[in-house]
């Protein structure tokens, strides 16, 4: 009777650990976009890669952003191991102002959470900066 028990707990702790050795991995090919210097009403559309490197489907359950002119868009389906993925993400350049925006992306791989950032500046070229315009000092001629 005693190594009946034995048995099955062996078995049962097996069991147990070759289910949790399948995990999904996400690997983001670049945490962070740098959109330079852009105009104002430029395409804000830009894409982070992935690729799932664990042994399990990853789903990714939610993308979300710090502010609302920036709109991430997830994949609907999951990404079988060794798949890659996008995650897109469109900014409003109508918005003329330096872009600091951090998008936050949930999952079930071995890490949950991973932030994206984005960063860049918006400028509107038919705006000239007052410094651009300004005459020659008696002192500079």
């Amino acid at each position: 009777m005693k190594n009946l028990i034995v048995v099955l707990f062996v078995g049962l702790m097996t069991l147990s650990l070759n289910a949790q050795e399948k995990v999904a991995k996400i690997e983001f090919k670049e945490t962070t976009i740098d959109y330079g210097t852009i105009e104002k009403g430029a395409n804000g559309l830009r894409t982070f890669e992935f690729t799932n490197t664990g042994d399990a489907p990853l789903i990714i359950s939610k993308v979300s952003s710090s502010c609302g002119c920036t709109v991430p868009k997830k994949p609907k389906d999951p990404i079988m191991p060794g798949e890659t993925g996008e995650i897109e993400v469109k900014y409003d350049t109508k918005r003329v102002m330096p872009i600091r925006k951090t998008i936050t992306v949930l999952s079930n791989a071995d890490t949950p959470s991973v932030a994206l950032k984005i960063k860049g500046e918006v400028i509107d070229p038919s705006k000239t900066s007052v410094l651009d315009n300004k005459k020659k000092s008696v002192m500079e001629q």
